[in-house]
């Protein structure tokens, strides 16, 4: 398909043929997309970096089980092209006419959850989510569902009784009566041809199987990887960069799979931060304590492992836990494949082993019994919707408590994520006790040199390194 992309908008079939509509780049945000239209202004901007909700939509595709799955998505942060084979809900589209109010709505106002109203038309989205993915929501999954958005007037207690009543209702809105027809109009779309589309100096790639995502990758080395686009999009936002190629496998279902065996999780690169969060519940607990406070159901909708570990940051949260988990990467390319160990893959400030025609691929995570202690811990300024300050992972295995084998990892003390060897060194073969760790300690206070920057200063990095690893000894000790 040349140019053009389709998805349904107002429940109609929507298509935009950027060759004709030569406004819209395909970088274009869904935001700004949406706001150049007479009747969705209602989304609005605040930061166009995914920290306000002000942005909040909510996305329908086909689900496996051939129904449809919701997910509310911040659109400052989503390219245009994304959108083909979904359905786009936005603030206009929730009431059933323009006398009755959905729900969501009409609970906002019986609980005064609202008074400037900017940030208002992305909350009700969020609670829309919330609607259509649960039956009784606990308050946990309530706060959890409104971490991405702020509200500097109400106060989130309205807001969350709000959201508590709406479970009282039945799920038969207008979408639920619509729904056959609406996965009718999908499945009409949904044809997985290739999406090629060239204007205003600009390429844009979306397949949509791992076999054309490898041979647009041999052909086009010179093209910026997109999983998801929650970073490569603040590229453009925030720094006004051109990008002048882009592959987008977001929609390469191949890659959006996890598999367990008995010694090995393996997790397709295009699995969502939000899917291995729910995965993670029972499965990997220490992963899910970390998706938990890892920036917001939005943002988790869309961005990826794959992603997240491509973009190689500094302060990636997943990465110093997959140190101490000794994950391996899978990268393949259109004639090979090959298995790198994380502690490899990544090789300085946003610099990877990635070959210029490979994709990530898959990534393993080994299982460990119960004679490891594993954990991780994450220090920044908020709880929620923020990103580290410094992030430490701990593995340790004892014998009659003495330490024989241990594996330490912090992200935000260097340019990337290390392995503090020689801290490890200092313990290894040690009694496990308090003695020990003050030692180890001084050792881990001189290992990294951090940078000083608007977080922190590099001295209390030094110090909250430290104080982390007696954290980590106190919580453990027998």
């Amino acid at each position: 398909m040349k140019n053009i992309i389709k998805f349904i908008l107002d429940d109609k079939l929507t298509e935009i043929d950027f060759f004709v509509q030569s406004e819209f780049k395909s970088t274009t945000t869904v935001l700004n997309y949406l706001r150049a239209l007479p009747n969705h202004k209602g989304v609005k901007e605040g930061c166009s970096e995914g920290d306000c909700g002000a942005c909040t939509i909510v996305v329908a595709e086909i689900g496996g089980n051939n129904k449809l799955i919701y997910k509310t998505i911040d659109s400052c942060l989503m390219f245009l092209p994304m959108l083909h084979g979904k359905q786009v809900i936005t603030i206009e589209n929730i009431a059933s006419n323009k006398e009755q109010l959905h729900a969501v709505q009409q609970e906002l106002v019986e609980a005064n959850g609202t008074q400037c109203g900017y940030c208002t038309p992305g909350i009700v989205m969020s609670l829309f989510g919330i609607f259509k993915n649960y039956n009784k929501p606990s308050r946990e999954i309530i706060e959890n569902a409104l971490v991405g958005n702020l509200c500097r007037c109400t106060g989130y207690e309205p807001i969350i009784e709000a959201s508590k009543k709406i479970s009282e209702y039945t799920k038969s809105d207008k979408f639920f009566e619509k729904e056959k027809n609406t996965i009718k109009l999908l499945k009409r779309i949904k044809n997985n041809k290739l999406i090629s589309i060239n204007n205003n100096n600009q390429i844009y790639f979306k397949p949509f199987t791992l076999s054309e995502a490898l041979k647009l990758r041999n052909e086009n080395t010179d093209a910026i990887i997109v999983n998801g686009s929650t970073d490569i999009a603040l590229r453009q936002t925030k720094k006004n960069e051109f990008l002048a190629k882009i592959i987008d496998i977001s929609d390469v279902h191949e890659l959006k799979y996890i598999n367990n065996t008995d010694d090995c999780h393996y997790i397709g690169s295009g699995v969502s931060l939000e899917n291995l969060r729910k995965y993670s519940s029972k499965k990997l607990p220490q992963f899910k304590k970390i998706l938990d406070v890892f920036a917001s159901l939005q943002i988790r909708n869309i961005a990826t492992i794959g992603g997240n570990i491509g973009s190689a940051s500094p302060i990636g949260d997943l990465i110093p836990l997959l140190f101490v988990y000794e994950a391996k990467i899978k990268l393949k390319s259109l004639n090979n494949e090959r298995i790198v160990e994380i502690e490899n893959f990544i090789l300085d400030y946003r610099k990877t082993d990635l070959k210029q025609t490979e994709l990530i691929n898959e990534i393993l995570i080994p299982k460990y019994n119960k004679s490891y202690i594993i954990n991780s811990y994450k220090v920044s300024k908020r709880k929620d919707l923020d990103i580290s300050t410094v992030h430490g992972a701990f593995k340790l295995k004892l014998e009659k408590n003495k330490i024989t084998e241990i594996k330490i990892a912090f992200g935000g003390m260097s340019a990337f994520t290390q392995r503090a060897k020689y801290t490890e060194n200092s313990l290894n073969g040690k009694i496990w006790n308090r003695k020990n760790i003050e030692k180890a300690m001084k050792v881990l206070y001189n290992e990294f040199t951090p940078l000083s920057d608007a977080r922190s200063s590099s001295e209390y990095r030094r110090l909250v390194a430290k104080n982390l690893l007696l954290k980590f000894y106190l919580e453990t000790k027998q």
